[in-house]
């Protein structure tokens, strides 16, 4: 049955363009070809990567955020309290004020006790500072490595400069060994990614990240195998290019640097805007919809290709709107706020408590509960005045 289900996915139809074979694509004569099984190389290597990573973060990611100033907040440890911890886990972390009524009921706690438990245990799930910005300075090491070398191997290639070069004799073209190794580690890279997925840092746009990491890793694998190595690259070098300006820009941003981080996003945004928005979809995605098929004609291939292409280009979007609505708010309050994919560390006072002990309680019929200041232009102030005037005037 698997070497049935093998056959069927390695057929020629799927992967190449008519009236060319896997034959027509094995090496010979000194000419090296892409080939599938290369890939496999990649399973291994994202586990080395994933070691280092450790290490890094250890040895070089943690020193390095203590020397610039990223300190944790001190965070209050919620009580052990195992009715509301089953209710924490189990329905919810941000109970409504009925459920808050009710819990601190059954457990013998005022509505403020329980609001401030549950407050602090959702502290106590948030991932501190320093490990934020160490998985920010991991990624901008690969990244910024990524794009220089990856550049340095694009240079002098001619489909860099004139993206329809990537259908020059397609699918004959042979693949040197520099660009294998670039495909190789980025193809490690994600594959690790998706490994710490559980463990990282998860943000608001958590399932935008799963689906960008595993289009990512299928469109390599599909680029690779179907010998469309060369408009990979140029979609490879594309996202590294702003993609190691946003890791610095959060390892900035956790430290007190706020002028370096406000200068450092507003050039990201340049960039992402222009690499995303504009190059991609005119460069890339014209040239895979239209050129792509001038000689060869339209295959499974090219709706596959294309399909995760766009999707990617979807997401782009996604991200952009997220990058407006901070650039919004930069013009407005004139400084870059926390990235609002996080979420903000809570303390013990909210607004909504300081407002319900400060307010007092309306009755029916429009009294207030407990204290209140008397207005200084009242009847019974100006009254309380002049009673006190004449007092004065008679002694």
């Amino acid at each position: 049955m698997l070497s049935s289900f093998n056959e069927w996915l390695w057929q020629d139809r799927f992967w190449l363009p008519p009236n060319i074979t896997w034959t027509q694509l094995e090496d010979r004569d000194g000419r090296v070809y892409a080939h599938p099984q290369d890939l496999l190389a990649a399973l291994p290597l994202a586990l080395v990567l994933l070691a280092t990573r450790l290490t890094f973060e250890r040895f070089i990611g943690l020193p390095l955020s203590r020397w610039l100033g990223v300190q944790d907040h001190i965070r209050r440890q919620a009580k052990p309290n195992a009715r509301l911890e089953k209710h924490f886990l189990t329905e919810g972390h941000r109970p409504k004020e009925p459920q808050l009524s009710l819990l601190a009921a059954q457990c013998g706690l005022t509505l403020r006790q329980t609001q401030r438990w549950f407050r602090r245990r959702r502290n106590q799930d948030r991932p501190p500072l320093t490990k934020k910005f160490c998985e920010a300075s991991w990624r901008f090491l690969f990244y910024l490595s990524s794009f220089v070398g990856g550049l340095s191997v694009l240079y002098h290639e001619p489909w860099l400069w004139a993206p329809v070069m990537c259908w020059d004799n397609y699918p004959d073209q042979t693949l040197k060994p520099s660009i294998y190794w670039w495909y190789l580690f980025e193809m490690g890279f994600y594959l690790s990614l998706l490994m710490r997925l559980p463990f990282d840092v998860k943000r608001k746009d958590f399932k935008e990240q799963v689906m960008h990491h595993f289009v990512a890793v299928i469109l390599m694998t599909f680029s690779y195998g179907a010998n469309l190595v060369r408009i990979g690259t140029l979609v490879l070098l594309l996202h590294d290019s702003a993609d190691f300006l946003l890791e610095a820009c959060k390892m900035i941003n956790y430290t007190q640097y706020r002028r370096v981080c406000d200068a450092l996003f507003l050039i990201f945004s340049l960039f992402f805007f222009y690499t995303r928005l504009v190059v991609f979809p005119t460069q890339i995605l014209y040239t895979t919809y239209y050129e792509s098929v001038s000689n060869t004609g339209p295959f499974f291939g090219y709706y596959f290709m294309n399909m995760l292409l766009t999707l990617l280009q979807l997401l782009h979007v996604f991200w952009s709107c997220l990058i407006l609505r901070m650039l919004y708010s930069f013009m407005k309050k004139g400084q870059m706020e926390k990235d609002i994919r996080s979420d903000v560390e809570e303390s013990d006072s909210t607004e909504e408590e300081v407002t319900a002990t400060q307010e007092p309680l309306q009755l029916k019929n429009g009294a207030a509960r407990g204290p209140r200041a008397v207005p200084a232009d009242g009847p019974r102030s100006r009254v309380a005045g002049r009673l006190n005037n004449s007092h004065t005037t008679a002694t």
